[in-house]
């Protein structure tokens, strides 16, 4: 077919060009649009990055760039790509294959050329062919009358030689497209619409199997009935053990294969003799059975164990773990959420358009996506829906079309687009630790612009912070140390001048302890405080701080505790009062002792350490220390391979965090910022309304000062952003003195980075410190607020008594013998007849226990 005859043929295509060109968009085009994209200059230098490089990261990335087109249809409703919008009416009678084996590639590619020409089935029906961005195969064949996809792929590559591709057979299935030079055939037929006489032929020959027009089974797929796809299949293993089957697809393949990973495996494991068992054992381990239905997992296993799956120790293990070790309640950890979120990208349409406010943000409730922890919803938010600014890219910044609705974690909002300084600490620990890196350092940005208030709900507050980053011994929470060092480099060095002095006097003082005249005592305003230190001590540093932020950072959390183990009340409310921005006042009535008097008490923190220091720093789970520390955990290493090359802070992300960490402190002011107010208002919706289904009082409870602690992080956040765009457009100089000579600049600034990307940072950021809240201090909490010694916030006296577990053994009518047998049984052979007496009288005047008509007792209701 000529190149100039391809108007009139039909293709379903997304060029990613435009901001609306989504990953989900894809539009029907003529041929001539295709042939005009792949003849560019923008897909050949793409490819030729994907070539260039060896990371496989960086691959994936650039892959995702490249404009893609489906093979199946020719048009989805709306230009959304999804099952939902499937348009089947302009379903294409054919397919890709996709041989994704190197070493197939050439032998493939020879054997489609003899099978196009030699009489038989596949006569013919070759109608495209070209390779992939990184030298693989795709080749499009005509379907054989009455043929499914998948029936088709199956014969077809059984004909080859290879192994069918089971992620190409959905029906929204699409294929990445390459330069134009990387094709190598193209038919006449490719994309051309079938005579009306045979399209009612190919339909009828569907139908009469009791498949819909464009070859479906009921569920939606390109599964065969007949050859048992597409339904449950029942597979019974001796000695009784049985379980259903549904055959997998690309999500369950995906999710199957991501908790490979997190175990640390290759695919090879799962055939070899030795290490079958225990490869499943560690993938239904670390969360396949949370993601995955029974009958899910066992179609995975059907194709990823064709031999061995029906084996009885396979099927055991399996029974044994969803009977076992699936709880419906448990809560999904940040692993699982990412998997199941990034798997059901396919399945994700949100409501949207009846919850939008003005500014294309949510009012209230937002769309859930069904799963089968219904309770687990996962959310998009309009803002990822829009992945372009609504002021445009700024200079110098590059657009990226494959934003994904429905990720729940830093690195799926692209932590590379973040502001600088920020990326670079990213960059410094790992992308897979950037959530970690993020709470960590906002106590630093913070503190650094001291100036900066936020208006949140109205109260105008500083960006005072508090941050835990949790993690086990080797899991690489030692990344924060040297990047919170290049972020506070440059008040350190303040600092120590001021050190140097106070050693000068202290030398003075010494030399002059018997003279008449000594030395006038200094208050220096030293900000990077050590944890290491006596109550009275950091108090009189804080109140020397001319009102300014302190900062103060510990890599090891266990300081505190042991520091501060008899005044950890102490330590406690200056946290609190320093979160809050509050009054603190310390009185001492000797002369020499420590008086310290702070209006407002502006002290950020970062610490680092092991669970069970979290545990010693917080040891009071009412008081509110809790819902004022951000907590982020580091990723479970424990199973994971040392990388090839450990990430390290260079001396170009130390200059770029310097750069910005120059110049925050030149900010000073009230920023009043709209839609991270809106946006914050919709997370607190979103979680009251779940909560009341759930009634989840401790979730409910949390909400409000993590709506306050995210978006003070989030601010953080676009104060960088600010930062960047200064230096970039007139270098860390000009931008010093532009911050001096305008005071509002920044304001103006701040304003305008209030884009849909930066915003749906912070639901990720909020919904990250929810988690970890949850996680951590969940059933400690519920613990305190049931303890007896805990008034409750009705102000009611607790009715509990000293005896009160003997109590609650207690039926509700109950006889003087049972009430010595269960105390018997609760304090021991030593209990005697006038020690129940008497504890039935205490009950009594309580008002817990009243005389029954029968002479025994009955508890008051």
């Amino acid at each position: 077919m000529r190149k100039g005859d391809s108007m009139e043929y039909k293709i379903a295509l997304n060029p990613r060009q435009k901001k609306e060109h989504t990953r989900a968009f894809v539009t029907e085009c003529s041929l001539q649009v295709y042939d005009a994209l792949t003849g560019g200059k923008r897909i050949k230098e793409l490819v030729e990055k994907i070539n260039a490089t060896t990371d496989k990261e960086e691959q994936k990335k650039l892959k995702e760039r490249l404009p893609f087109r489906c093979p199946h249809y020719t048009r989805f409703r709306d230009d959304y790509r999804d099952r939902e919008h499937i348009d089947p009416e302009s379903f294409t009678w054919q397919t890709c294959v996709d041989i994704d084996d190197e070493e197939m590639v050439e032998t493939a590619n020879r054997r489609s050329d003899k099978l196009d020409k030699e009489p038989g089935m596949w006569q013919g029906m070759m109608l495209h062919k070209d390779f992939s961005a990184r030298r693989k195969l795709h080749i499009d064949i005509r379907l054989p009358m009455g043929m499914t996809v998948a029936e088709a792929q199956t014969e077809y590559c059984k004909a080859l030689g290879v192994k069918p591709d089971t992620s190409c057979l959905t029906p929204e299935r699409f294929i990445y497209m390459t330069p134009s030079d990387f094709e190598i055939y193209r038919s006449e037929g490719w994309y051309q619409q079938l005579s009306d006489e045979e399209i009612a032929q190919r339909r009828k020959a569907y139908t009469d199997r009791g498949l819909s027009i464009d070859g479906r089974d009921v569920s939606g797929s390109f599964y065969d009935p007949e050859e048992g796809r597409g339904k449950k299949e029942e597979v019974r293993v001796e000695d009784g053990i049985q379980t259903d089957v549904v055959p997998c697809n690309e999500r369950t393949l995906f999710i199957f294969d991501e908790c490979m990973k997190e175990a640390g495996l290759e695919k090879e494991y799962l055939v070899d003799e030795g290490a079958r068992h225990n490869s499943l054992k560690s993938i239904l381990s670390v969360g396949a059975t949370q993601l995955l239905k029974k009958e899910e997992l066992m179609g995975v296993l059907q194709v990823r164990m064709a031999e061995h799956w029906q084996d009885k120790n396979t099927i055991t293990l399996v029974n044994d773990f969803y009977a076992k070790y699936t709880d419906p309640n448990q809560k999904l950890t940040l692993f699982q959420r990412r998997v199941l979120a990034q798997s059901l990208k396919a399945d994700v349409r949100g409501k949207m358009e009846d919850v939008r406010g003005k500014d294309g943000l949510p009012l209230s409730s937002i769309d859930f996506v069904t799963t089968r922890q219904s309770s687990k919803a996962f959310l998009t938010l309009p803002s990822l829906l829009q992945n372009v600014p609504a002021d445009g890219l700024q200079k110098g910044e590059e657009l990226d079309f494959e934003e994904d609705n429905s990720q729940c974690s830093m690195v799926n909002l692209q932590w590379n687009k973040l502001p600088m300084g920020v990326r670079d600490s990213i960059e410094a620990a790992s992308p897979s630790l950037a959530m970690m890196m993020v709470t960590a350092i906002c106590p630093c940005i913070g503190a650094l612009a001291t100036g900066v208030s936020l208006d949140v709900h109205g109260d105008k507050r500083g960006l005072n912070l508090i941050s835990y980053i949790v993690g086990d011994p080797g899991s690489g929470k030692g990344k924060v140390d040297p990047v919170v060092d290049a972020w506070m480099a440059e008040l350190r060095a303040l600092d120590k001048m001021y050190e140097d002095q106070e050693k000068d006097w202290r030398r003075r003082k010494v030399a002059a302890k018997n003279k008449k005249e000594q030395p006038e005592e200094i208050a220096l305003p030293v900000r990077c405080l050590t944890l290491n230190n006596t109550v009275a001590n950091l108090a009189e540093r804080l109140s020397n701080t001319e009102g300014k932020h302190a900062f103060s950072f510990t890599p090891e959390a266990d300081t505190v505790a042991q520091k501060w183990k008899s005044t950890m009340s102490d330590f406690s409310v200056m946290l609190r009062q320093g979160y809050d921005g509050s009054r603190y006042e310390r009185e001492a009535r000797s002369a020499e002792a420590v008086n310290v008097h702070i209006e407002h008490l502006l002290w950020n923190v970062t610490m680092c350490g092991t669970p069970d220091a979290l545990y010693r720093v917080v040891s009071n789970y009412t008081d509110g220390l809790q819902t004022r520390i951000a907590v982020a955990s580091a990723i479970d290493n424990t199973f994971l391979q040392l990388e090839d090359k450990n990430p390290l802070l260079t001396d170009k992300q130390s200059e770029n965090i310097r750069m910005i960490a120059h110049l925050l402190p030149l900010m000073h002011g009230e920023a009043v910022l709209p839609k991270l107010e809106q946006t914050g208002r919709a997370w607190l919706e979103r979680i009251r309304l779940e909560t009341m289904m759930n009634d989840d009082k401790v979730k409910a409870r949390q909400r409000f000062r993590i709506c306050v602690t995210a978006q003070r992080m989030t601010c953080c956040l676009m104060l960088c952003k600010v930062c960047e765009q200064l230096i970039q457009k007139h270098g860390l100089n000009g931008a010093e003195s532009r911050l001096k000579q305008n005071p509002n600049l920044w304001k103006e600034m701040l304003l305008k980075t209030q884009t849909p990307a930066m915003l749906a940072i912070y639901d990720v950021i909020a919904d990250s410190l929810m988690e970890n809240a949850l996680f951590y201090f969940r059933e400690r909490i519920e613990n305190a607020y049931n303890s007896r010694n805990y008034r409750g916030q009705n102000g009611e006296r607790s009715k509990r008594g000293k005896n009160d577990s003997i109590f609650a053994r207690l039926d509700h009518h109950f006889t003087f013998e049972q009430a010595m047998q269960q105390s018997v049984a609760i304090k021991g052979g030593g209990v005697t007849h006038n020690s129940v007496v008497q504890m039935l009288k205490n009950w009594k005047n309580q008002g817990l226990i009243v005389y029954a008509d029968d002479g025994n007792f009955q508890k008051k209701k």
